[in-house]
């Protein structure tokens, strides 16, 4: 994709935002006050298999990212500076399909949606 569209993914979902993170850089999206993806290149100074990369980071079902990690290992990482078992970093470089990367986006969003508060979803949900 996934440099051109994941923005507009992302920010196709109720009560997504986005702002720069400036200390670190990093753009990150947000809903009802909680952060379901970051995009940003990694340092280069960062560690293996980080450096130099552009990411985007999002929250992922455990047991899909054992499944992607297995079937894209160079492109699918644990998730820089957040929990891996919970979040994952994916290659925006490494050619993964278009449709892919959407459905992380969602799945992302779904997630973090999940751990709202009930009157924040159902506002959410319009």
């Amino acid at each position: 994709m996934a440099c051109q569209c994941f923005d507009e993914v992302l920010l196709s979902r109720p009560g997504a935002s986005k702002a720069l993170h400036e200390t670190w850089g990093w753009m990150v999206y947000w809903v009802g006050g909680k952060q379901f993806a970051c995009e940003f290149t990694a340092s280069p100074r960062a560690k293996a298999p980080y450096a130099g990369r552009h990411l985007l980071s999002l929250k992922c079902d455990p047991d899909r990212i054992l499944a992607l990690r297995a079937q894209y290992p160079d492109a699918v990482l644990p998730g820089y500076y957040s929990d891996g078992r919970t979040w994952i970093s994916v290659d925006l470089d490494a050619g993964l399909p278009e449709d892919l990367v959407a459905s992380l986006c969602h799945m992302s969003y779904q997630l973090v949606v999940a751990t709202l508060s009930l009157r924040v979803r159902r506002e959410l949900a319009g």
